[in-house]
């Protein structure tokens, strides 16, 4: 079966244009001109990606991006945003919507193309012959590919395929400095020429997730200049460190009664 794309976008001459382009490529294409009527068709077909315009009439690109992040049946589909407004505060709330990733127009469509074939590789809807198929461990943490899952200090984390595959990039070179552009090319499997912002927001996320404190990191840490290192604790550290995870968790789940 071809891949099924959901492409959300109010402007028709653009929305024939991509859409004419994706079925070329060997694509199914639904089509949907607000957000009303895209949600509907994500509902409906499930699809193996969605192209989501920001600027959209009844219900915003943002807003949609959330309520099919909040439903299980859309929850995991990648999400690609396309829009005019591409300053690095509207790509930091596109991404905070849940968005995978982020084209501003106008955009090249072999790019596009390259993007989509990127988001579809690392999703857990592409076939099972994925790029990460082996558990990876190290000290406190164990990375689990079939269910985009961390077990962190003994306990699983549910992870998006971002998180997953940028922890994986890190994790596979603990203790060193990883370079931005090799990140990007290893997790989003392209080469922008200035999209550190998208790694940011990503890593952010991450922390929001594994640290006891996501403001003061103690194992994802920024070296200034260089990149990102992923510092994992070992012997009497371990420890020490394994109950500021746990009472941090304790305080997430009082404050979330």
């Amino acid at each position: 079966m071809k891949p099924c794309i959901l492409l959300i976008e109010d402007d028709g001459d653009m929305r024939e244009l991509v859409a004419g382009h994706l079925e070329h490529s060997g694509f199914d294409v639904q089509r949907a001109e607000d957000g009303i009527k895209g949600q509907a068709l994500a509902l409906q077909y499930t699809p193996d990606l969605v192209l989501l315009d920001l600027m959209l009439p009844k219900v915003d690109g943002l807003t949609l991006c959330q309520r099919l992040r909040r439903d299980e049946r859309t929850a995991r589909i990648p999400i690609l945003m396309l829009t005019a407004l591409g300053s690095t505060k509207d790509k930091v709330s596109g991404f905070n919507s849940g968005a995978d990733d982020y084209l501003a127009k106008p955009f090249d469509l072999e790019e596009l193309l390259v993007r989509i074939k990127a988001l579809l590789r690392r999703s857990d809807r592409a076939p099972l012959s994925t790029k990460h198929n082996e558990i990876l461990s190290y000290s406190s943490l164990t990375l689990v590919p079939e269910r985009f899952e961390a077990i962190w200090f003994d306990e699983p984390v549910r992870l998006t395929h971002l998180e997953f595959e940028l922890l994986h990039c890190l994790l596979q070179r603990h203790g060193q400095t990883v370079a931005p552009s090799l990140i990007l090319k290893e997790v989003w499997g392209y080469e922008p020429d200035d999209d550190i912002e998208t790694i940011r927001v990503h890593i952010r996320h991450l922390r929001t997730k594994l640290e006891p404190d996501p403001r003061k990191p103690r194992f994802i840490k920024t070296v200034y200049g260089a990149g990102y290192c992923l510092e994992l604790p070992s012997g009497a550290q371990h420890e020490e460190l394994a109950m500021l995870v746990q009472e941090a968790r304790d305080s997430r789940r009082t404050a979330a009664a």
